[in-house]
């Protein structure tokens, strides 16, 4: 898609400059979206759903945080229709603006013993904010690095997409983790749990700066000048790539699984069934983004020059075979055990399967309903797998009477699945990938 006047806006806009402003636009989008995990799993059964027992207060507390990503679907619909009508830029603005909105609002909530009932609906009604904001967040931040870089170096440059969402998750677990260090468990579901959705609003402020100095998407823009455009994007993407839609649900099953299985079910988990100190598993939790930060980027490069689909296959298949390795390193208590089963399930299956999403979705769809097509298809797996895995898994473990043995084969079966299709979509792709980009 060469054309005249291409050579102006690489000048303006370079790939590490779009992938930077990507990078650093999913970090503060998924600081919020993780903070609310981390501190849901933490302390909300206690000051949102009192009087319900034990339990029920952690399935309700899980159903809530599973809202924000019942929203996200509407989100990728709405952003992605704007996308690619409007732009990249502009809608990455605004899901920045509107994160960091409802994330600072939850930080304000009134407690269930202050306003009542009224006190878990807000918050459901904040967390549906948060998923429709991050809904539109995934496809524009991954157009607007993949858009603005070679074809043979999209792995690397998308991965800093995923690399965002890591130190999102390092730095709101590193803030969450520091706060619960420096106050009491009484000052911690007093006023603690408050700080981390109260600092969004710095948080935000940079990324907003750091976006609005972006230029728009390059293979956009060449879009807009060739005068091709869908009257309802999503439409035109549901008829050219019906496949593709179904493809990237059954993908994504591996990392949404897996990744929400560890760092909002296990942490529950494992303090409430085994014992384990909640900073323990906090500090195991951060270790998982120190090493993303490095792994994600690297098998990004890697799958330019070796191909997707070994990367990706990799990845589902280590998490299928770690799943029950890792629920034995909870009910073992052991630290460093507990360590190397997060790293083995949190990275080397989820990261080697999110370092070549971007361009492996993305690619599927043709720049003119890209946005809409790849985004929605994204998000409406992270309703389908990510938000309900927390809850699923809970019910799972009251259904074995506290064991894991169900949750552990939910993760496998979830992982194979992953592997199976990925190999299809792999071959499919390595035959007829120009036919995909000819629509």
């Amino acid at each position: 898609m060469n054309k005249p006047g291409n050579e102006v806006q690489k000048a303006t806009t370079s790939p590490a400059r779009a992938a930077m402003a990507s990078f650093v636009g999913a970090v503060m989008d998924w600081y919020d979206f993780y903070v609310y995990g981390l501190v849901a799993a933490l302390v909300f059964p206690h000051l949102f759903f009192p009087a319900s027992n034990p339990s029920t207060g952690t399935l309700l507390t899980f159903a809530t945080f599973g809202v924000g990503f019942v929203a996200r679907p509407l989100g990728g619909v709405v952003f992605g229709h704007f996308g690619d009508k409007v732009g990249r830029k502009a809608m990455l603005v605004i899901t920045l603006a509107l994160m960091g909105l409802g994330t600072t609002l939850v930080g304000l909530l009134p407690t269930y013993e202050s306003v009542g009932v009224a006190a878990p609906l807000m918050l459901v009604g904040l967390r549906f904010v948060q998923g429709f904001a991050v809904g539109g967040e995934w496809g524009g931040a991954t157009l607007m690095a993949i858009e603005n870089c070679p074809e043979d170096r999209r792995g690397f440059f998308g991965s800093f997409v995923q690399v965002g969402s890591f130190v999102g998750l390092l730095v709101a677990t590193g803030v969450v983790s520091l706060i619960n260090l420096l106050t009491t468990d009484t000052q911690f579901l007093s006023w603690g749990w408050r700080i981390p959705f109260l600092l969004s609003v710095v948080v935000v402020g940079a990324g907003y700066w750091v976006r609005r100095s972006v230029d728009e998407s390059m293979e956009f823009k060449e879009e807009v000048k060739s005068g091709e455009s869908e009257p309802i994007p999503l439409v035109a993407a549901f008829r050219a790539h019906p496949w593709s839609f179904l493809a990237i649900i059954a993908m994504r099953l591996a990392e949404l699984v897996s990744f929400y299985g560890v760092t909002v079910f296990a942490l529950n988990y494992g303090v409430k069934t085994f014992g384990i100190s909640r900073g323990a598993l906090l500090n195991a939790t951060m270790l998982i983004g120190v090493v993303a930060i490095f792994l994600i980027p690297l098998m990004g490069a890697l799958s330019d020059r070796i191909g997707r689909r070994p990367v990706y296959v990799t990845g589902a298949l280590i998490g299928a075979l770690g799943a029950f390795p890792m629920f034995w390193a909870l009910e073992s208590g052991n630290l460093l055990f507990i360590c190397l089963a997060f790293v083995l399930i949190g990275n080397f299956c989820c990261n080697l399967v999110v370092s070549v999403q971007q361009p492996l979705f993305s690619e599927m769809f043709s720049p003119a309903f890209r946005y809409s097509g790849a985004g929605f298809a994204y998000q409406l797996a992270s309703a389908v797998a990510g938000g309900l895995t927390p809850l699923i898994s809970a019910v799972l473990v009251i259904q074995d009477n506290g064991g894991y043995t169900s949750v552990a084969g939910y993760m496998v079966g979830a992982c194979l699945v992953s592997a199976v299709v990925g190999l299809i979509v792999g071959r499919r792709r390595e035959v007829d990938r120009d036919t995909l980009h000819a629509h």
